[in-house]
Parts: structure tokens; C-alpha cells; sequence
């Protein structure tokens, strides 16, 4: 019976759910809209091959970036329009985000030791086994979740100890990073217990910053003559910008006894993956709903 106390003392009334990123998730490269790598070397350079080589957004070359969670992290893909493909890693000492100043005594990035800032050039079938480098950060900038947004560095690296080197260049001109997803969720506070088949069914609405598919799921409790009754619920629907979209679900009990007229604690969960950050969102609500027998 106590259950069934705190059950009837939560606030009646529609409530909207906080919002947040869901724990774990990891920043995803983004598409470069204004940028270039370059980068040149000695003869005997084992990267370079004592080549030049030079890809840009404005020839069409395909390029990807991404910071980790820490913004310690810069990773740069090349996909160019003649087959070629590059990887360039830049990072700073554990614990520290990527700043402007000289990063000196770099190793091979991610075997670097936590003290030491890491990076690596390699592609095109060709990288290092051990190596040793530097590089200069000239301007950096971050958005959220991964988003570079300017990135201004030169870099040296010399391959297994040698000292012949791969000598470049990195220029990253993005956009302001997009807003992130706001994901909203209320849940009403009547329902209905069907009296054919003991279901619950619930309804609510969500609203959202950009169009997203919205997941709610959530949990029914009800305590009816010392019977605890639960049941679960799941459904999809289309969100837009704008005034809210409404949702409904029904809840299945679990066991022989039925969804009853009264009070239910009901759990509710809203998720959705940001479209800018492949991120995923989620907004939560519990609240007391009170059902009505059809």
C-alpha cells in the first residue's frame, strides 16, 4: 500500500520531460565545407615517397572531420577525386584539448604515452610503424559533439626513427556548428483501462527543434487491493518544428490482473538521434495518470 501512497501524492497536471544526450555516445565525422591538406617530403621518405600532394574541397576532394569527446583529439579523412585516401591525426597530452602553440616530441597517435601529444599521416597503402614529429596549432575551434569547425595547423613527422620527414598542412573553414536537437516530452494525465482486454492506454505529446522520428516508451504501475499491477509501452511518430505532436500508447499488464479505474505511475521516455550529430536525444517524464474505465 505504500506504493499506492506515492502513486497519489505526485502532482497531477501535464509535465514536460528534461532532455539530454544519452551517456556513452561518441562524436561522428563530419563532412568538410571549406578545407585543404597538403603536405610534401624528403627523398627516402617513406610516407610521402619525396612526392607532393595536395587536396581541396574547391577540386572536388572529399574530406571528413571530427574531434573526440575532449576536443584532445583532431582526425582528418581524405578521400580524393583521383583514388588517393589520407588520414592525419593530431593530439594533445591526455587530459588537455587541442589549443594554438607547438606541440613538440609527438609519437604515433593513439599509441602516444598519455603525456606525450600523438600524431599520425598515413594513407594510400602506406603508414608508420614508430614515428616521431611535431606540429604548430595556428587557430582551432569547436562545436559540440565532434564539430571542428576551424582548424589551422603544420606538422612534421619522421618514420621509424629516421631523419627524412613528411612536412604538411591543414586548413578547416566550417560553418557555425548547428544547434543541437531540443527534445520535448509531456505526458497527460488521464487515460483509459479497457474493461475487454484490462489494457491501459496513455497519450501525450512531444515537440522537437528539428523533423525527427520520436521513439516513447515507458512503464505502468498501479497498486489495486495489494495487487501490483505493471505493464509496458512502446510507439514511433513524426515530429516537426512547430506546435506539438501527439502520441498515444497502450500498455499490456504483464500478469492475470487487468489495468483497473485509479491512479497509475507512469514512466515515460522520448528518443530521437540529432540529425547534425548522429547523437542520440532523450527526454523523461514520471507522473501520476489517472485512468478511467471504457
Amino acid at each position: 500500500m505504500a506504493r499506492a501512497t506515492a502513486i497519489l501524492a505526485l502532482t497531477l497536471g501535464l509535465a514536460a520531460g528534461s532532455t539530454g544526450l544519452l551517456p556513452g555516445t561518441e562524436a561522428h565525422a563530419l563532412p568538410v565545407t571549406d578545407g585543404s591538406l597538403s603536405f610534401s617530403g624528403d627523398d627516402g621518405d617513406w610516407i610521402s615517397g619525396g612526392q607532393s600532394y595536395a587536396y581541396s574541397t574547391a577540386a572536388e576532394d572529399h574530406l571528413n572531420i571530427s574531434a573526440n569527446s575532449d576536443n584532445s583529439l583532431v582526425s582528418l579523412r581524405v578521400d580524393g577525386a583521383n583514388g588517393d585516401w589520407w588520414s592525419l591525426d593530431l593530439a594533445a597530452p591526455s587530459g588537455t584539448s587541442l589549443a594554438p602553440g607547438t606541440y613538440t616530441g609527438a609519437t604515433r597517435h593513439p599509441f602516444n604515452e598519455p603525456t606525450e601529444p600523438g600524431l599520425d599521416l598515413s594513407g594510400n597503402g602506406r603508414g608508420c610503424n614508430t614515428l616521431t614529429g611535431n606540429f604548430t596549432i595556428s587557430a582551432v575551434e569547436f562545436g559540440p559533439h565532434g564539430y571542428v569547425k576551424k582548424l589551422d595547423a603544420t606538422f612534421e613527422q619522421h618514420c621509424e626513427g629516421g631523419t627524412t620527414a613528411a612536412r604538411g598542412e591543414v586548413h578547416i573553414d566550417n560553418p557555425a556548428p548547428p544547434a543541437e536537437l531540443d527534445l520535448g516530452l509531456a505526458v497527460a494525465l488521464d487515460g483509459t483501462a479497457s474493461s475487454l482486454n484490462g489494457k491501459a492506454t496513455l497519450h501525450g505529446t512531444v515537440s522537437c527543434s528539428k523533423p525527427v522520428q520520436v521513439a516513447v516508451s515507458g512503464d505502468v504501475t498501479q497498486v489495486k487491493r495489494q495487487n501490483l499491477i505493471r505493464g509496458s509501452y512502446s510507439t514511433s511518430v513524426s515530429c516537426v518544428p512547430g506546435a506539438p505532436v501527439a502520441w498515444t500508447a497502450t500498455a499490456v499488464p504483464t500478469g492475470s490482473v487487468p489495468f483497473q479505474r485509479g491512479d497509475v505511475e507512469v514512466e515515460a521516455r522520448a528518443t530521437a538521434t540529432d540529425p547534425d550529430y548522429a547523437q542520440p536525444v532523450t527526454a523523461s517524464e514520471t507522473v501520476a495518470v489517472r485512468l478511467t474505465r471504457v
